[in-house]
This record gives structure tokens, C-alpha cells and sequence, in this order.
């Protein structure tokens, strides 16, 4: 894979490019958190998923953990939440769906960047912002 990452030109790379990249990490790193609290069964998993990576989940993630974001972090993530989007999902709120596509760009970002250090702290951030909504 990671000759694949090195021929990611990151400074002429688009931001949807990056938002698609960084909308399968987070699934992965979602997917692997729930698996690793239970041995349930895919289908209950891929339910509990969706709380965290549909739009409304990474938008409320972003809400919460923006302010932990280094400057560069934001200037990406709002690159993203500013890129043109030609459609929309039928039952996603546009604003709710343009943070998360930034969101999503910023993950993407930090995973071809290298930045795993960084990268696991901002899922970290984001699987915490749920877990708190649920206390």
C-alpha cells in the first residue's frame, strides 16, 4: 500500500480525493473499535457504525473536536467542507454533509501525510465525543 500513498501527489491532491481516502480509514478504524469491544455479529456492528461514520456523525465529530485541531488541520478540513459537491445524499442535511467531507479530507490528509501518531489521536478524539454523549 504504501507505494500507492507515495504517488499521492499531497500538494495537487483534491480535496474529494482526500475525503474519499479518509472516508475508508475511518470506516477501518470505526469498524476495528467496535469489533474490539464485542464478538457481535457483522450486521449488529455495521448498525452501531453508522452513529459514527454517516454525515451527521462526522459533523457532530468535527463540532466537537475542532478546537483540538493544529491551524494546518483546520485550513485542510475547511478546504474540504468548502470543496464543490455535485450531490448529496437524499436524507443529509447539505450543511451537515460539507463538514463531513471536510472531516473526511482531513483524515485523508493525515493518512497519506504519514501522520499516524496524529491520525490515531483525532479517532481517538472522535470515538470520545460519542462515548461522552452517551454519559
Amino acid at each position: 500500500m504504501e507505494e500507492y500513498i507515495n504517488n499521492i501527489d499531497i500538494q495537487n491532491v483534491s480535496m474529494q480525493t482526500l475525503a474519499f481516502i479518509g472516508d475508508s480509514v475511518y470506516n477501518v478504524y470505526i469498524r476495528s473499535y467496535l469489533a474490539s469491544l464485542s464478538n457481535e455479529k457483522a450486521g449488529i456492528l455495521h448498525k452501531k457504525s453508522i452513529k459514527y461514520v454517516s454525515a451527521k456523525g462526522q459533523a457532530k465529530t468535527i463540532d466537537k473536536i475542532y478546537d483540538n485541531l493544529t491551524e494546518q488541520e483546520k485550513l485542510v478540513y475547511k478546504r474540504g467542507r468548502n470543496t464543490n459537491i455535485h450531490t448529496v445524499s437524499k436524507n443529509v442535511d447539505v450543511v451537515d454533509y460539507k463538514k463531513a467531507t471536510g472531516f473526511e479530507a482531513l483524515i485523508g490528509y493525515l493518512f497519506v501525510n504519514k501522520q499516524n501518531e496524529r491520525l490515531n489521536e483525532i479517532i481517538k478524539l472522535s470515538i470520545s465525543s460519542f462515548e461522552m454523549e452517551g454519559k
